[in-house]
């Protein structure tokens, strides 16, 4: 009985023995005074090290032969839907503006109304199939270059606005076609400009020191 009793008194009981809270543990004043110097404090309510909970690495586990960034083909979807979107409501906003316009000599009534609505929603569908049209012809052009190239950069961008406006104006004959692709190239090179403007800032300034 008494090595019964013995052993028991050395045998955390319950649940606090299965987690680790019985047996030689220690309360929260005799921690006070442990020096921390160099290390990050304990969990009072964990036994382990916060600094093992830490990850450098990303948190999630890429498919073998994935990027890290989304590619073109990915963005496709965003672009074309983001551009109709944008397209529908600038389009409903210089509808309503023109609507306004046109009818103000008219008096507040339900013909003005209808009238100022169907101009709402015609100038919101032209706008947003033309900036849709534009973004799915530059998605296109972009995957084709992507893959033929077999690269990504900023060279793919300004060749996909190019060729994307020179096909978009091509019913104007080479002088729209010409037209168009310098609209592209201006755009897109300006986008390429922006996105790169640090490295370009950065690879300036030694220079000119």
């Amino acid at each position: 009985m008494e090595g019964g009793g013995g052993s028991g008194n050395k045998t955390p009981g319950g649940l606090a023995g299965f987690f680790g809270a019985g047996g030689a543990g220690y309360s929260h004043t005799d921690l006070a005074g442990v020096p921390l110097t160099g290390m990050n404090p304990l969990s009072p309510y964990l036994n382990v090290d916060p600094r093992y909970l830490v990850q450098d690495t990303d948190g999630f586990i890429l498919p073998t032969g994935a990027n890290k960034t989304r590619g073109r083909f990915e963005l496709a979807f965003f672009t074309i839907g983001g551009c109709c979107m944008t397209g529908a409501a600038f389009g409903a906003m210089n509808g309503l503006r023109l609507g306004l316009k046109e009818t103000q000599s008219i008096a507040w009534s339900k013909p003005r109304n209808v009238q100022i609505l169907n101009m709402v929603t015609r100038q919101g569908a032209l706008w947003a199939n033309t900036l849709g049209s534009l973004a799915l012809l530059y998605s296109a052009f972009g995957v084709i270059i992507e893959k033929t190239r077999g690269a990504e950069d900023d060279l793919n961008t300004i060749a996909a606005g190019t060729m994307t406006g020179m096909l978009y104006k091509c019913t104007g004959g080479l002088r729209g076609v010409a037209r168009g692709g310098l609209a592209g190239l201006t755009l897109t090179s300006l986008y390429a400009l922006y996105n790169n403007w640090e490295h370009v800032k950065g690879s300036l300034l030694p220079q000119s020191l």
